[in-house]
């Protein structure tokens, strides 16, 4: 899954890609290294980042999302937590919704749009908003916490009539979690395929590889491709990144090894 964040203030790329043209361009580009899905995000998430409102989030994704959608067959994931955004954009032709909040703040409303369309659902886990989250991470056991409050998103999806099949989780490396809670799960991975799910991981440039490796945002390739072996040798099925061309050269490596 390639990134394509479509705002001014994104922790590594933040108004690279606020043009049509320029983010169709990177679109095309992360498609050619390999990219499966692109997911395209028009809302900062970053710890501190400030809301935006529902008008602005449509205001910058929609020209992106025709645009791209008439020139690239790869499928299309929105990073959205607002039901009427991801109805929007399923509309223009969108096929999954990637939903930050695990449906905690967008509630049953967006599982009922996505099963409507037909759509994937991405659960991620997350505690509060980019303003509270790193001040929630109180966690007894980190792991076990996440995974239960992962199954509490993955009932509200299933009792508003969302099928399993359409959903896939995401630990939410860099959301309400300390470094040493980021690695912890990063080490034990291959707990999450528990919950029956797809896994999703996207430690791609996060702020914890940068406190472990002292890199800026745009220097976390070799620290990513470290966290992508990690979570393809764990079994994860979907990875977020950045740097599609540098990571399939990982995952080929690291399937290699385990289908000696």
């Amino acid at each position: 899954m390639g990134v394509l964040n479509i705002t001014p203030d994104s922790f590594s790329d933040g108004g690279c890609y606020l043009d049509p043209d320029a983010a169709c361009a990177q679109a095309v580009k992360l498609v050619a290294e390999g990219a499966d899905i692109l997911d395209l995000g028009a809302e900062s998430t970053r710890p501190g980042a400030l809301p935006i409102t529902e008008q602005e989030e449509l205001q910058r994704l929609m020209p992106v999302l025709e645009r791209i959608r008439k020139e690239i067959s790869a499928p299309l994931s929105i990073d959205t937590v607002r039901p009427e955004v991801a109805k929007r954009c399923l509309e223009a032709g969108a096929d999954i919704i990637n939903d930050v909040s695990g449906l905690k703040r967008s509630g049953p409303e967006m599982a009922k749009i996505a099963g409507k369309f037909g759509a994937g659902l991405v659960l991620m886990h997350r505690r509060g908003t980019p303003t509270t989250m790193q001040t929630l991470t109180d966690y007894g056991d980190v792991v076990a916490d996440v995974i239960s409050e992962l199954r509490e998103s993955i009932q509200i999806a299933t009792e508003a009539g969302l099928d399993r099949e359409h959903l896939v989780i995401d630990p939410g490396f860099g959301f309400a979690k300390t470094v040493k809670q980021n690695l912890e799960i990063l080490k034990k991975i291959s707990v999450f395929h528990e919950l029956g799910l797809p896994v999703l991981a996207g430690p791609s440039r996060k702020s914890f590889i940068g406190q472990v490796t002292g890199r800026q945002a745009t220097d976390r390739e070799f620290g990513t491709a470290a966290c992508v072996a990690v979570c393809v040798t764990g079994g994860v099925q979907i990875l977020r990144v950045h740097d599609t061309g540098a990571m399939w050269d990982v995952i080929k490596i690291i399937e290699a090894i385990k289908g000696i």
